[in-house]
């Protein structure tokens, strides 16, 4: 992390009584990156971001954002950040249109702003709604206008509080798309999700569980941090016999011998680089006169490393 620090942490604690909902986090995130931090309902994050907005101040440790401790924020500040909270904060009684536009005037937007709305609008779906007052709107309709709300003043640090929620598949991978335009345009986003696959549309992943960060890294370290490396899928037309298995599990682009048998006449083989040990592989087969019908490389889901890694450290408890 080379780049310039939007966010920075230094053991930063929030109490509420005896209860710690963050517990000694250090966090840095650099400029013009997507951050994801993917935890159980209830593990901090939230918390985590309000401290990073200035609502709550630290009990203990300390944070700087955008360079400034958050609860000493400036206007000039504050226009530069977004928000987009879980739950539903917008005029309940005003059409998404008057929501929008309003949110639009407080972060003072030009006036000749109705294309900007109307894009944002046709962003979220909600550009057939636009009369609709917002306590008509289902609670996934009222989500997507919080985010263009959010979006609204194009700020260049952006909060987003699990903004894909009650979000269907196609319209969520439409969002993340619009996310990773605005990174390459130089925007900065935090981003906390229950959606563990969407880590791999982040650049650096946190994994928060109960109140503590236990893990981050790019979404590829954490992988192979689980893995032990990469993960080759040999199937071959017979089952092989229990001496090659060990004989195989001796070769030196193998990692510490970690070859396991699944079904279907299939190998499960982890390496250190898929890409130098596929050839290896395939050379020692044929020098076995192992018959091969496929290998491939095989992407454990982030699903199963982040259940990994929360099981890991629960075990340490």
């Amino acid at each position: 992390m080379d780049n310039v620090l939007v966010i920075e942490t230094t053991n930063l604690t929030k109490k509420f009584g005896e209860q710690t909902a963050v517990d000694q986090l250090n966090l840095e995130i650099p400029a013009g990156s997507i951050f994801g931090f993917i935890g159980p309902s209830g593990c901090g994050k939230t918390t985590t971001v309000r401290l990073l907005i200035g609502i709550y101040e630290p009990t203990s440790g300390s944070a700087r954002v955008l360079n400034t401790a958050p609860h000493a924020f400036n206007r000039q500040e504050q226009v530069k950040i977004g928000y987009m909270p879980q739950q539903f904060v917008l005029y309940p009684d005003l059409t998404v249109w008057e929501n929008l536009n309003f949110a639009a005037s407080l972060y003072g937007v030009p006036l000749r702003r109705h294309k900007q709305l109307h894009e944002l609008l046709q962003l979220v779906n909600l550009e057939e709604h636009v009369g609709k007052r917002a306590n008509q709107l289902s609670g996934g309709m009222q989500r997507r206008l919080s985010l263009a709300a959010a979006l609204v003043h194009k700020p260049s640090l952006l909060f987003l509080d699990e903004p894909t929620t009650g979000i269907d598949p196609v319209l969520r991978r439409k969002f993340w798309d619009h996310f990773v335009e605005l990174q390459q345009m130089g925007h900065t986003l935090f981003v906390t999700t229950q959606y563990v696959g969407e880590a791999a549309y982040c650049d650096y992943v946190g994994v928060m569980n109960n109140g503590r960060l236990i893990a981050i890294d790019t979404p590829e370290a954490l992988r192979r941090r689980v893995q032990g490396g990469d993960v080759l899928h040999l199937r071959t037309q017979e089952e092989v016999t229990y001496a090659l298995l060990r004989q195989l599990g001796e070769q030196p682009f193998v990692q510490n011998g970690r070859v396991s048998r699944l079904p279907e006449s299939t190998l499960q083989i982890i390496v250190e680089e898929a890409s130098t040990a596929l050839p290896l592989l395939l050379e020692w087969c044929q020098e076995q006169e192992i018959a091969v019908e496929s290998v491939s490389e095989y992407v454990v889901p982030f699903d199963d490393i982040f259940v990994e890694l929360i099981e890991k450290e629960t075990a340490h408890v």
